[in-house]
């Protein structure tokens, strides 16, 4: 299950993450948003153990989105080491964000 991440936990559960890590940059009332939900739940179930799945509410956690320069949403990030190595914007398909962390 993915789980939630804030400004104020941000760099411990993502930038020090020793595994990869897929942050879905989202809002409650963003329809595109609640589509997606369904493939990081997924992502979240078949990766378990080999990457870290968080969700960070844009409007509950507005210093985080500013910091990458969040102007759309669903936006995920995939950062590997504590730096941020993938970025899209929109629902995509499960496979472009597994791809994306296994490379």
């Amino acid at each position: 299950m993915a789980q939630e991440t804030t400004d104020a936990t941000f760099e411990k559960d993502v930038l020090s993450s020793e595994l990869p890590v897929l942050v879905d940059f989202w809002a409650p009332w963003c329809g595109p948003c609640r589509m997606l939900g369904p493939i990081i739940e997924g992502i979240a179930q078949k990766m378990e153990g080999k990457v870290n799945v968080y969700k960070l509410n844009v409007d509950e956690n507005p210093q985080t989105a500013q910091k990458y320069n969040i102007t759309g949403i669903p936006t995920v990030l995939v950062f590997s080491n504590g730096t941020l190595s993938k970025q899209f914007v929109g629902v995509q398909p499960e496979q472009v964000y597994l791809d994306a962390l296994s490379g």
